[in-house]
């Protein structure tokens, strides 16, 4: 899954465990495990609450990259 992938990248940049975020951002532990596992799907709101906390836009995390990095 793209979506989480990056997320996780983003937990990588800046140091921080999903732990910390779902405290910090009030998304609960669990929904984060479930986008890992594909159970489901994260909600804009949710999205938009962690682009804010990483500092990115909602779209970095709909953004296809096949172009490679």
């Amino acid at each position: 899954m793209i979506l989480y992938k990056k997320f996780a990248d983003l937990l990588v940049k800046n140091n921080k465990t999903a732990y910390q975020v779902a405290k910090e951002t009030g998304i609960a532990q669990s929904v984060l495990s479930d986008w890992k596992t594909g159970r489901s799907k994260p909600k804009f709101d949710k999205l938009l609450i962690l682009a804010k906390y990483f500092g990115v836009s909602v779209e970095y995390f709909a953004e296809d990259d096949k172009k490679g990095d």
